[in-house]
């Protein structure tokens, strides 16, 4: 009934325009994941949703202390978007490969969910033939190694299932399992990890994608995930889509970017490119009916102050992609957010004011993981 109900719904948006694919690719997604993919259709359309990778875990000058975050302290608003990443989980550590407990990430999530935002997990993950070899540590082959490698994959099936068993134990208020967006093998058209382009087929990275999504959702019984792929950037269409797993295998697509500026460079070419390839994932989001968004990247500590209005704003704006997403504040010398203080914050502060970029209390009102609101309804609490 539920899912006959959603797809009622579902089609309202399709009528007006508002929706890609109406419901996520687990037939047996749960209510409020379902939820939270419908409405992430509609909010695409009134902006792009601000994310940073650990926000609530650290930050510059200060580690795991509750409430705080960079973000917050330079606008007095949390990320709509919540980065972790689940490195080291599959070697039974407590703590993830940046030192964030596990039980930790589990409490931040859940305070994520209550308070209305969205949590996307990656997860650099070690070599499953060599497990004492990082993401980092590749060699060619390791892929088909897997698959003919029982011990190997014995191994892999493991790790699996040490990631559905803590997605599982991702629960809010009412026991009901939170909805996360999950980015496994990543970046994959560059050759920096065992996973990547220079070490395994485009057939057998698709292969490893879908026994991925495979395992936790038809073996494992993981029905809170909508999973995200996510090359580097990219230069053609073709290129995006060689890896590409099918469209019954994802649910989101996007790309990583860091924007990386030559200082012998006369013209930074940054903004022209990373819009060309944010035109070319909304046609190819346009054409499979997916969400897309920009799941990874920023400016390594953020010297140019007016980066955020100058250099971000014109990639996202009137885009249509459902969130950025920037890198960690990790150090003194590895942040990608302002904090107090920092030469581009006040910058930041007239980024967060712009009307199409939103933040944790905008979208906490969409109540995103409630059943939606049909079009017109939306439209007139809009104009109330």
């Amino acid at each position: 009934m539920l899912r006959i109900t959603l797809f009622c719904i579902a089609k309202l948006f399709l009528f007006n325009g508002l929706l890609a694919q109406s419901l996520p690719i687990d037939p047996k997604a749960t209510e409020e994941t379902q939820n939270l993919y419908v409405n992430l259709q509609r909010l695409a359309e009134k902006g792009v949703m601000f994310g940073h990778q650990d926000d609530l875990a650290y930050g510059i000058g200060w580690k795991y202390e509750p409430g705080r975050s960079d973000v917050k302290e330079v606008v007095g608003d949390y990320p709509a978007v919540f980065g972790w990443d689940l490195g080291h989980l599959e070697l039974k550590s407590p703590m993830n490969l940046d030192s964030v407990p596990f039980d930790k990430m589990r409490e931040y999530v859940q305070q994520v969910y209550t308070q209305g935002g969205l949590n996307t997990f990656s997860w650099h993950l070690n070599n499953p033939v060599d497990p004492a070899k990082t993401s980092w540590d590749h060699q060619d082959s390791t892929i088909q190694q897997l698959f003919a490698d029982k011990k190997a994959m014995r191994r892999y099936k493991r790790w699996l299932r040490r990631v559905a068993r803590f997605m599982k134990s991702l629960e809010g208020p009412e026991g009901e399992a939170i909805p996360v967006i999950f980015r496994p093998l990543h970046e994959h058209n560059g050759s920096w990890f065992w996973w990547g382009k220079g070490h395994a087929s485009p057939e057998e990275y698709k292969q490893l994608y879908r026994f991925t999504v495979e395992y936790l959702r038809d073996k494992k019984n993981v029905h809170n995930l909508l999973y995200a792929y996510s090359p580097d950037k990219f230069y053609s269409k073709e290129e995006f889509l060689e890896r590409y797993p099918g469209d019954e295998w994802v649910d989101v697509i996007g790309f990583d970017i860091y924007h990386r500026p030559n200082a012998g460079d006369s013209v930074d070419t940054f903004v022209k490119d990373a819009r060309r390839m944010v035109n070319m994932l909304k046609e190819i989001g346009e054409e499979r009916n997916k969400l897309y968004a920009i799941t990874e990247g920023g400016l390594e500590q953020i010297p140019q102050e007016n980066w955020w209005t100058e250099t971000l704003l014109p990639v996202i704006e009137d885009s249509g992609l459902s969130y950025v997403l920037v890198w960690r504040n990790g150090r003194p010398d590895h942040y990608y957010a302002p904090f107090p203080g920092q030469e581009s914050a006040e910058d930041f502060k007239a980024f967060y004011h712009k009307p199409k970029v939103l933040f944790g209390r905008e979208v906490a009102a969409e109540n995103i993981y409630a059943p939606p609101v049909p079009a017109e309804q939306a439209a007139a609490k809009d104009r109330n």
